[in-house]
């Protein structure tokens, strides 16, 4: 079975993605981490030549500016969400 508090990860969908990630004990600072990944993806598309327009705000619109963090409770709720990413992945091609 496996260790849901220690599980990683990641599925890109055409327009949103799914992860799932522990962050480090006594840490509970989902922003932070997020804004963190998405800053560095995306100075590491700058970096490989990719064009990225700016907002009137002066962000750039790869990133939606919300997000939803969920905590499993058990391991029966981290196996009904990874389904459904699966599921998720499937409907979308």
């Amino acid at each position: 079975m496996v260790n849901y508090r220690r599980a990683r990860v990641l599925v890109v969908l055409p327009d949103h993605l799914h992860t799932i990630w522990t962050l480090p004990e006594r840490d509970a600072d989902f922003s932070k981490r997020w804004r963190g990944i998405t800053a560095r993806f995306t100075r590491r598309l700058a970096t490989q030549g990719i064009v990225l327009a700016c907002d009137q705000r002066g962000e750039y619109g790869l990133w939606q500016r919300r997000f939803w963090e969920r905590l499993f409770r058990d391991e029966e709720d981290f196996a009904r969400y990874v389904h459904y990413i699966h599921y998720d992945a499937v409907k979308h091609g």
